[in-house]
């Protein structure tokens, strides 16, 4: 390892514990309010909450995707400088932030503000870890790995500017980075198979 350049393994333990802390984090901004009734109904517990969880629950799987990415980049790119290591800080930074736009955007679903600060917090999480796939895969001119958080940070992109037209569209837009470890999975198998391709038969 050369003057400069540090083992990016070693902010793992840090990142885990970001990302344990902010996914569990996500469900205490509940809404506080009390029901109506004593024994309220289901259609009354799901107006209460029901944009709530839905925000949790796309929160929670957005927050494991990235930390799956994280954990893959770190392994792909065991070392790095120390301006790798200011991004991943300010990565981890835009982790931190999901709990406070989850629980602004759950209890506030219908403000346009709201939605936009929401979005720009996913958009932010996907472009550092867009910008640190990108340093990874410059080092070994891997350009195809970039394919898989391009795609998440496109979506993304698209979500936020959904915004400026109407502020219910993005929950629309946002599910389909879901899509994102099937395009992980495919440039895998495509680099597989490429691999073995050049190999002599």
């Amino acid at each position: 390892m050369s003057i400069g350049h540090l083992e990016m393994r070693r902010i793992e333990q840090l990142s885990n514990t970001i990302f344990g802390v902010a996914m569990t984090l996500l469900a205490y901004q509940a809404p506080r309010e009390k029901f109506t009734s004593a024994d309220p109904q289901w259609r009354e517990i799901w107006h209460l909450y029901g944009a709530y969880l839905s925000t949790l629950l796309l929160s929670f799987i957005v927050a494991g995707m990235f930390w799956y990415s994280h954990q893959r980049r770190l392994a792909y790119a065991s070392h790095g400088n120390r301006a790798e290591v200011v991004f991943n800080l300010f990565f981890l930074l835009s982790i931190i932030l999901l709990p406070v736009t989850c629980g602004l955007y759950g209890n506030n679903y219908d403000s346009p503000n709201v939605t936009t600060l929401y979005s720009f917090n996913l958009l932010l999480i996907a472009l550092f870890n867009t910008v640190l796939w990108a340093i990874a895969a410059a080092k070994r001119n891997d350009w195809p790995t970039l394919l898989a958080p391009s795609f998440s940070l496109v979506l993304f992109i698209i979500a936020l500017l959904a915004c400026l037209i109407d502020s219910h569209w993005p929950k629309f837009v946002w599910p389909l980075a879901f899509l994102t470890p099937m395009v992980s999975a495919w440039v895998e198998r495509r680099r597989g198979r490429d691999i073995g391709a050049d190999q002599p038969g």
